[in-house]
């Protein structure tokens, strides 16, 4: 079963509009929804089920959200997106033996304090690490 949408509880509506902008595209997201009077913003990817609401509320900064790339470099672009828009790391990019030898990872906190991650799993990450260390 795979997840259809999150929502994402921000205090300020527009500022976290402007950061998700900027922090999502190199993973394919883009604003689908932009819905001002009832403070919400959908991204999503076109074609695909899976989508984030962004809705104003007081319960910001409570969430953990992990998004899946394909590849390490979206992993990589991810973070230099996310800081440029305003984020603050929690993680560099790299592999988090803790996890598995291919769990290529990076995460950001958002304005609110939500911590956003993007994984990559599987022989890209691992071949990653493996010229990497052959470097």
């Amino acid at each position: 079963m795979a997840n259809d949408h999150v929502i994402l509880p921000v205090l300020d509506y527009e500022a976290s509009k402007r950061f998700y902008e900027g922090a999502l595209g190199s993973l394919g997201f883009e604003l689908m929804l932009d819905w001002p009077e009832g403070r919400r913003a959908w991204f999503g990817i076109g074609g695909k089920p899976s989508s984030l609401w962004l809705v104003e509320s007081n319960a910001a900064g409570t969430l953990e959200l992990c998004l899946g790339a394909e590849r390490p470099e979206a992993v990589d672009a991810f973070h230099v997106e996310a800081l440029g828009a305003g984020g603050r790391s929690s993680w560099e990019p790299g592999i988090r033996p803790e996890f598995s030898r291919d769990y290529y990872a990076a995460r950001i906190q958002d304005p609110d304090g939500n911590s956003i991650e993007v994984v990559c799993r599987g022989e890209s990450a691992a071949a990653a690490v493996d010229r990497s260390v052959a470097a």
